[in-house]
């Protein structure tokens, strides 16, 4: 597979302004997208953001490249990524676009694209567009530009889908709730839902102004929803990120619930209910716990690469359908085609309805070893992965931990930085060899 110029592991996504994620670059891309798509009958593309301010910028510039190349547009305004796959199916649009850069700070902003049956483009049709890039921009004849009109009822919607995976029989009363919404796509739709299936609803993270998106809230933030769960004696708490394709959770006691122990949690409902189809798919970065604890219940448990995209390969490919990472997309392909942070809940809340249990009882089984992960900034294209120096103290790290631990470096796909990972069953240990690690990457940098 010839090497992506613009395209990561989830679309094109970068600091507003610069790089990629300029104005020209957006109406470029809205053309070269509009030009390969109608080569497939593509007539209409539905376009969603979230809430940072950029997401009106981006809106107008692909709005009008996919009109310069003969698309007819449908704008959703602020919606989940995973509502965008989702009406993309509903309103037989072709492809669907998301404007965002999920959990990323207000300053970033990404795009990327959902084929007509909500999954996300083939690396191939990517990288036409990408040839199309290449090629100056000519547009249609007036009589064949594209037309846009807004649809206004996109949120209620999607959230009658999202109800729609909760079983008809049962309700949330009696449960008190805390849906944070990290000021972001959801902030509109996750309170919602949950109430009107019942439950009493504390909701936080709900007020964006274009600025505060995924700052100090949301599901990459956890202290805020932990706090809050606290103080109003919750059941449990629900942390969605910004464009709402994440879910991280919190127990009455304040203590956080990962992706890992969510796809433990349905994968165990799936099991009892004699619905589990294979088993799960988890990546390089899910705990050790996870795989430990599948294993004592005879469920198959396999590793992708970083990224759902890779995590949906596995899926297809064994014809399986849970799997997911431990930041917290969540996917289950019999509720879905993406990671849906809403709907993901909404699975979990269900299995402690069926198994009359709180959410502290459907993890007691799953014993998470330590797991420190530090992120380290670099620029420029060198990789300090590559260095004699790092690889050093990474074999002497490994040499260590033998077979009670294990260490992955790489690099990220969405931002300029070198994730460390240390694993271990001791956690001052684990932290002081990621913490070596780090500046050894830092030092190379």
């Amino acid at each position: 597979m010839k090497q992506r110029k613009f395209f990561g592991t989830d679309g094109i996504r970068g600091k507003v302004g610069a790089g990629k994620m300029t104005p020209e670059l957006a109406l470029k891309l809205g053309w070269a997208a509009g030009r390969v798509l109608s080569r497939n009958g593509t007539q209409k593309v539905i376009i969603g953001k979230d809430t940072r301010i950029s997401g009106y910028l981006f809106e107008s510039a692909l709005e009008a490249g996919l009109s310069a190349a003969g698309l007819n547009v449908l704008l959703l305004g602020p919606m989940p990524t995973p509502a965008v796959a989702y009406l993309t199916r509903t309103f037989r649009a072709e492809a669907g676009v998301v404007i965002s850069a999920s959990h990323n700070p207000y300053y970033d902003n990404g795009i990327k694209f959902f084929s007509t049956d909500g999954s996300k483009l083939d690396d191939a049709i990517e990288l036409e567009i990408e040839a199309e890039l290449e090629k100056p921009l000519v547009c249609v004849e007036s009589h064949l530009l594209g037309k846009a009109r807004r649809i206004d009822d996109a949120a209620g919607r999607y959230i009658e889908y999202c109800k729609g995976n909760f079983p008809a029989d049962q309700t949330l009363e009696g449960l008190r709730i805390v849906v944070d919404c990290a000021h972001g796509a959801t902030y509109h739709i996750a309170p919602n839902v949950f109430r009107e299936l019942g439950a009493d609803v504390i909701a936080i993270g709900d007020k964006p102004d274009g600025l505060n998106i995924n700052d100090k809230v949301g599901a990459t933030s956890m202290a805020k929803i932990c706090e809050t769960v606290l103080a109003e004696k919750a059941d449990l708490g629900i942390a969605l990120d910004g464009d709402g394709d994440r879910i991280m959770m919190v127990n009455s006691h304040g203590e956080v619930i990962d992706g890992d122990q969510i796809l433990y949690i349905l994968a165990v409902d799936a099991q009892k209910r004699g619905i589990l189809k294979g088993g799960v798919v988890g990546t390089l970065m899910s705990n050790l716990g996870l795989a430990l604890a599948l294993q004592a219940l005879d469920i198959p448990f396999v590793r992708s690469k970083v990224g759902d995209r890779y995590v949906m390969e596995i899926l297809k490919q064994k014809e399986w359908r849970i799997g997911g990472e431990n930041s917290g997309h969540i996917l289950n392909l019999d509720h879905g085609t993406t990671g849906d942070g809403i709907v993901a809940g909404i699975l979990v809340l269900a299995a402690m309805r069926r198994q009359k249990a709180t959410l502290e009882q459907l993890t007691e089984s799953i014993k998470m070893l330590p797991q420190v992960l530090v992120n380290v900034r670099f620029e420029g294209n060198s990789n300090p992965l590559d260095t004699d120096a790092v690889k050093a103290v990474q074999a002497d790290v490994e040499q260590l931990l033998g077979t009670r631990g294990r260490v992955l470096l790489r690099k990220s796909g969405t931002e300029p930085l070198i994730r460390v990972m240390v694993e271990g069953d001791d956690y001052p240990q684990v932290l002081a060899y990621a913490n070596r690690i780090a500046d050894a990457v830092k030092a190379a940098c």
